[in-house]
């Protein structure tokens, strides 16, 4: 039984002045061992994490380099690795002594800090609780049940943590079975890049290297945080900003890792107290204003090519490149030329003067490089962002050349690599020809489901069943409180999970829990231990190699537990040889190697490729998947990214995750760099808004949704915490305010979720 410690919190709100990094993360990756009782053996693991013949990070997808440092971690890194390795353990003896009823009131931190799951679980109804049963059990319980299901009824989700072999055999185990019902972590978050980006440039993905940082000489920054969501990326921004690269933010909330660095593995800034100053220019921009920011810039420089132009001086914008690569150049030069700069101030909640001093410095710099992240991409307009950052980058040539080009931050590990392998719900972007002949069936192709639809689905009755390869499904889509009660409606819920979470505590009339190996962990099989791969932000393919001993002998690597379901569910195939691929994990990629042939050319051979090796992006060298052959310069509906208009006693909601978060897992409740310790129930205000309402620092506040459905939507008892953050705008914890959020409230085209501009009202605690 798990004798991990249930959460005792003092709650501290002070502000941070030290830097990202330094005393403050190692006192963290202190604090987190201890907690978690981690041995030698995890220790020695951190010294393999993101190396060439080490373990590919459960945590987030940025890039392996060729030549690591001696610590290729960062601090949500080792938390990750801290996590998994614990030394708690969730047995059945645990659930002998906890309803779900119960368990369902803890805290997302104390579900997950219990500690790894151990057994194959079922659901008692009688009980209410989850008992052991056998793996054999399992297979055939769920095999009996998928088998009494219309096929394009079944959700088959997948987390972004899964490696693309399993990625590859959920795929095809789910189209075998008739459901093109794939919904995925990037239905949450950069599904807004893949469809964005597609449009314009033709290529779904960045067209950046990880050396490119090497040979920019300007970065423009759009709405991500790296010393939260990705701090192995504050070594290449430090050393960007020691050799003279400006660094251009725009984000609405000031953030510590884009302000200033403290390098954990340089002795001498570690004792002398030394920083690393990061943006040489921050502009705080609405939630929801970027469009307006970039118009702005877009403006300024065409203008100003209008000028040189008529006196024959140099001129500013690349106009041999936009002949020759662009499409759509006169229409959209005309538009901004037209937007007023009383429009772009009002909607972007910055000064003509800081607008056009961020384009100077991009006239005047050679090689760009835009990085953004869900602040780009969660609005209902998240479409016309990306659009606007690609239009800036053609304006003068910054995409397909050394040192420029567009890089988006992805989240988790692999959830890029999950759709490069066929996890999608979109029939155009899987090879399904090339599948029927390869497994003689035939692979439906109609649209399948993705996040947005799954939950309509599920909110209309519509929905038969759910099998989740990983992550917290329910807790991390919009509209909790109309989600979680339909829930249960459900038929058959099943979950492949190391940790127990609230979506495993919303069970269907069946449920099963099923616990699998992780990734850091040795997986022994018929021919030996294994490998698996992902694929980081940069389009880069590593092998992974776990040597950790496993949490418990009962736990089953994803890839048996999906074969065990998929010869339990359907017929058998005389091209494919479920167990033998269980055996040896290189036969998958064999598999995957005959699947997408220009992709994944002796994939085994190349997967151990020391920084990994590129399966390659058509836009990076110019060459434009366009239905027009060439990069589409587009003119973006509006230039409020919101979707919802300004109305009295109107906010704009942005989800954040806290310093001590890694989507939806809690690994504790200290968000240092915003100050915070001991709370989650906070909400982050401008100190003008909180005078206009009457409110001082550490009152008590209710967020209220304001979508206008007449739907009751609400978060109680947040603490107003005064912050740098702009007027009209608000922001507070992920997953806990996603409540507020309709699930109706999604990017245009991508459907995306906008939980970076969420319309609420504010009302003082009763």
């Amino acid at each position: 039984m798990s004798d991990a410690p249930r959460e005792t919190r003092t709650i501290e709100i002070e502000k941070y002045d030290a830097p990202a990094g330094g005393w403050g993360s190692m006192k963290s990756l202190v604090e987190i061992s201890a907690r978690e009782k981690i041995g030698p053996e995890a220790l020695k693991e951190l010294t393999r994490q993101n190396k060439p013949d080490g373990f590919a990070c459960v945590s987030c997808a940025w890039g392996k380099p060729a030549h690591p440092h001696v610590a290729e971690f960062c601090e949500n890194g080792a938390k990750a690795t801290a996590w998994e390795l614990t030394s708690y353990r969730v047995t059945p003896a645990f659930f002998q002594q906890h309803t779900v009823s119960e368990l369902i009131t803890w805290k997302d931190f104390d579900l997950e800090q219990a500690g790894r799951l151990t057994h194959p679980l079922k659901y008692d109804g009688a009980t209410d609780k989850y008992v052991a049963c056998s793996w054999d059990e399992a297979f055939a319980g769920i095999g009996a049940k998928l088998k009494t299901y219309d096929p394009t009824k079944v959700i088959f989700y997948a987390s972004g943590r899964a490696s693309l072999e399993t990625s590859y055999m959920y795929g095809l185990m789910a189209r075998m079975y008739g459901s093109q019902n794939l919904p995925d972590s990037s239905n949450m978050c950069h599904e807004t890049t893949s469809v964005g980006l597609k449009s314009a440039i033709g290529s779904p993905v960045g067209t950046i290297h990880l050396d490119d940082y090497e040979k920019c000489d300007a970065i423009f920054y759009f709405g991500q945080n790296p010393g939260v969501n990705s701090p192995r990326f504050l070594h290449p921004l430090r050393d960007c900003a020691k050799r003279g690269v400006e660094i251009v933010v725009f984000n609405p909330l000031k953030e510590r890792g884009l302000e200033k660095f403290q390098d954990p593995q340089n002795p001498l800034e570690m004792v002398s107290g030394k920083s690393t100053p990061i943006a040489s220019q921050y502009h705080q921009v609405k939630t929801g204003g970027d469009v307006a920011a970039i118009m702005g810039m877009c403006k300024y420089l065409i203008e100003a090519d209008d000028t040189a132009q008529r006196i024959d001086g140099l001129p500013v914008l690349d106009h041999e490149f936009l002949n020759a690569h662009t499409n759509g150049f006169d229409a959209f030069a005309e538009v901004a030329r037209k937007t007023e700069w009383s429009a772009i101030e009002h909607e972007s909640g910055l000064s003509r003067t800081d607008i056009e001093a961020a384009a100077k410095v991009y006239a005047k710099s050679k090689a760009v490089i835009a990085v953004y992240g869900m602040g780009l991409t969660q609005h209902v307009g998240g479409i016309d962002n990306v659009h606007m950052l690609v239009n800036l980058m053609l304006l003068r040539g910054n995409i397909g050349k050394p040192g420029a080009g567009m890089g988006p931050v992805r989240g988790h590990s692999n959830v890029q690599g999950q759709r490069t392998v066929g996890i999608t719900e979109k029939p155009e972007l899987a090879p399904l020809d090339i599948l029927a002949e390869q497994y003689g069936f035939e692979p439906p192709r109609d649209l399948g489901w993705d996040t947005v639809a799954a939950c309509e689905a599920v909110l209309e009755g519509t929905a038969q069943a759910f099998v989740g390869l990983g992550g917290n499904f329910v807790r991390a889509i919009p509209d909790h409180g109309a989600m979680e009660p339909k829930w249960r409606g459900l038929d058959l819920t099943v979950h492949i999970a190391t940790k127990l979470n609230r979506s495993h505590l919303l069970p269907g009339k069946t449920c099963y829990l099923l616990p699998c190996l992780g990734r850091i962990e040795t997986d022994m099989q018929a021919t030996g231990p294994q490998s698996v791969s992902i694929e980081d932000s940069f389009s880069r393919i590593y092998g992974s190699k776990g040597k950790a001993t496993p949490a418990a002998e009962t736990l089953l690597s994803e890839p048996a537990i999906l074969a065990g379901i998929a010869k339990a569910t359907l017929a058998p195939n005389p091209k494919l040889d479920w167990d033998a691929w269980v055996g040896d994990y290189a036969k998958v990629r064999d598999a995957i190697e005959v699947t997408y042939p220009d992709l994944f050319a002796r994939f085994n051979d190349r997967m151990f490729t020391a920084g990994g090796f590129w399966k390659g992006v058509p836009a990076a060298h110019r060459e434009w998947k366009t239905e027009s052959g060439k990069a589409e310069i587009n003119i973006p509906q509006a230039l409020n990214a919101t979707g919802f208009d300004e109305a009295e006693g109107r906010f704009r909601l942005m989800t954040l995750r806290s310093n001590d978060q890694f989507n939806t897992t809690v690994y504790g409740y200290h968000d240092r760099f915003r100050g915070v310790k001991g709370t989650r129930d906070i909400v982050f205000m401008n100190r003008k808004d909180m005078a206009r309402m009457g409110l001082a620092d550490g009152d008590d506040v209710d967020l209220v949704g304001d979508a206008g459905d007449n739907a009751d939507r609400r978060v109680n008892k947040q603490r107003v915490v005064e912050y740098s953050i702009p007027e009209g705008c608000i922001g507070a914890y992920y997953p806990e305010c996603n409540i507020l959020m309709p699930v109706a409230h999604h990017a245009r085209e991508s459907h995306v979720p906008a939980a970076k501009s969420v319309p609420v009202r504010i009302e003082r605690t009763r």
